[in-house]
């Protein structure tokens, strides 16, 4: 008897790591984490998923890097449809938001569009718990938009800057309570 198999490889992580392309999540997770992700100033540096552990006092959870999604990532455009596969398991999702507006997007619709693909690919994976953080605080114009942003979106956000470590230990301990 013969039989022909596809498997599909879904990672299992605590925490996914979901956002526009440079954003900063290999950075963030390099930092966070014992993960050693490629790090570059272009666009799907990351091209599959990174898993990382957080240890702490409090214990530890894994968290995976996604490679960055863009408009029409759930029908596949850029292999959205392949990253997406990956945070279908995980707990929660941290959302995270290049809020210095430095790659020419506006963080407001960056935020929106992302949820946009999220619910178009799976109804269960867009209701899953989401964390935000405003990431590259430490550049011009991104105090400005955090206002506008916190404004339009009426939710808690962690502001941070994953280069400079800066707000890193809140955001892991409120992933911690989440989880």
């Amino acid at each position: 008897e013969e039989k022909e198999l596809i498997l599909d490889l879904k990672l299992i992580a605590d925490v996914g790591v979901v956002g526009f392309p440079n954003v900063g999540k290999s950075t963030l997770i390099s930092n966070i984490s014992n993960a050693h992700p490629k790090i570059a100033a272009y666009p799907f540096t990351t091209k599959s998923p990174v898993l990382g552990v957080v240890t702490g006092k409090e214990g530890s959870f894994v968290i995976a890097d996604i490679p960055g999604l863009i408009e029409g990532s759930f029908r596949g455009k850029g292999l959205g449809d392949k990253f997406l596969r990956h945070i279908e398991r995980t707990k929660i999702l941290l959302h995270l938001i290049d809020m210095s507006g430095s790659e020419g997007r506006d963080p407001a619709e960056d935020y929106s569009v992302i949820n946009k693909e999220l619910k178009d690919y799976d109804k269960d994976v867009y209701k899953k718990p989401q964390i935000i953080a405003a990431n590259k605080m430490d550049i011009e114009n991104a105090a400005l938009n955090l206002g506008r942003f916190r404004k339009i979106t009426k939710k808690k956000i962690y502001p941070i800057s994953a280069l400079r470590k800066e707000g890193l230990e809140e955001l892991i301990e409120a992933i911690r309570k989440k989880i």
